[in-house]
């Protein structure tokens, strides 16, 4: 995984078929999508629950671009190493989710991913200040995390408070929730540079028709890139 800037588009399989995974993944990986995005959910720190590690390690033989896994549980670091094992390129943890985010993001690279962390939208940029240095990635949520289809929640402020905070270091921002055509280029124009689209990316198309997952895809790029 080498660094840039250019924009990424990580399609959530939240919204895919849940029956047809494997098919799902190759063909948004096919039709031009750049990574592919887990939501791992636990029904205690967000009301949904989701994938566990098996299913994970399920997925990983079909992404040939990167896995990005994002936990949405509590507490995380007694399941850093499954993960790792099931094939995560890189696991994001949420600064909310305990009281050691630090350990939390050394223990993930220790691990061998990369390492994210995630603030939800009642939680400041400042938040991640002392942890930027072991961060490869900041994943600033765009709606409550929990469910996918929610209305996008503002966040460009943040957004570019953090582009400051990071200046030259390595690291992604990602923005997860409510992406698409219109709040796309919002979040690119503040410093944003991976986008997590679940709805956007597959509504209107299926593994028999995946063309549609290519425009929607070309659609979301070209907004975030017209923006830059």
């Amino acid at each position: 995984m080498s660094f840039d800037r250019s924009i990424k588009i990580a399609p959530s399989i939240l919204s895919a078929d849940f029956a047809n995974f494997g098919a799902e993944i190759q063909a948004i990986e096919a039709q031009g999508a750049d990574w592919v995005h887990v939501d791992v959910m636990d029904g205690h720190f967000v009301p949904n629950l989701t994938f566990g590690p098996p299913a994970v390690k399920a997925f990983r033989p079909h992404v040939k671009t990167v896995m990005d896994v994002h936990l949405m549980i509590t507490p995380v670091d007694p399941y850093i190493q499954a993960y790792a094992d099931a094939g995560a390129d890189v696991l994001t943890a949420h600064v909310e989710a305990g009281p050691h985010t630090h350990r939390t993001l050394q223990a993930i690279r220790a691990a061998g991913m990369k390492a994210g962390v995630a603030l939800n939208p009642g939680t400041p940029a400042e938040a991640v200040e002392q942890l930027l240095d072991l961060t490869d990635l900041v994943c600033v949520m765009t709606v409550n995390p929990g469910f996918g289809g929610q209305k996008f929640i503002d966040m460009t402020n943040k957004v570019r408070r953090l582009r400051e905070m990071i200046g030259d270091r390595p690291v992604h921002i990602e923005i997860d929730g409510g992406v698409d055509p219109q709040t796309a280029p919002l979040v690119a124009a503040a410093g944003a540079d991976v986008l997590v689209a679940g709805s956007a990316v597959f509504k209107g198309g299926s593994v028999e028709n995946p063309g549609v997952y290519g425009e929607n895809i070309k659609a979301v790029r070209a907004a975030a890139e017209s923006a830059l």
